[in-house]
């Protein structure tokens, strides 16, 4: 193989993968390396196309995203990546984890955060509607877990299915902003009760 059919298949690889979802260095480190080496390239063509690439080389990973045109969506273009709306469990387990993930930087000098199962059913759990059956309640608490690992905020540990580790990208899609805002609409939320 040439040098130029290498580069061109790191290139394929990468987009690929870019475009099935986000890129986590510590996943794939030579994907990872080959990015870093095709990104001006990579950028370009995900233009075309009315993306964005957006890179966090400082906590590894990367994703592409719908471009926005002069801080709005580009309507004329149809959406390649679909925004989710989110259910309020959910929303609220973002939430709390991204303040968790917060507290640990501010904290710990460890670059991963892992909590167990038990103890983020105890954080969202004084949130939640009070029921008689404590099973059930479980139950969907271990769903919304599960939608925040399909979402990539998180994902299972192989050695102990009871703890999970958030995902440094969390940082990324709940910011400041978002925080506010879903703080704004519970708030709101709670004075309707």
């Amino acid at each position: 193989m040439t040098e130029e059919t290498d580069t061109n298949n790191a290139f394929s690889a990468v987009m690929v993968h870019l475009l099935r979802g986000v890129l986590y260095a510590d996943d794939h480190p030579a994907l990872w390396q080959s990015l870093l080496s095709v990104q001006a390239r990579a950028r370009d063509y995900v233009r075309e196309i009315g993306l964005d690439l957006v890179v966090h080389e400082d906590e590894g990973f990367a994703w592409l995203q719908t471009r926005l045109a002069d801080g709005a969506e580009n309507e004329s273009v149809p959406r390649l990546v679909q925004k989710r709306q989110l259910s309020y469990p959910v929303s609220l387990l973002l939430a709390l984890l991204r303040r968790r993930l917060a507290e640990h930087d501010a904290t710990s000098s460890e670059t991963r955060l892992i909590i167990d199962t038990g103890e983020i059913a105890e954080m969202i759990r004084i949130f939640l509607a009070e029921g008689s059956n404590e099973a059930k309640v479980l139950d969907q608490i271990d769903t919304h877990i599960n939608k925040v690992i399909e979402l990539g905020f998180s994902r299972r540990l192989r050695t102990d299915r009871n703890k999970i580790e958030i995902r440094r990208i969390l940082k990324a899609f709940v910011d400041a902003q978002w925080l506010g805002d879903f703080d704004a609409k519970l708030r709101s939320y709670m004075s309707k009760e």
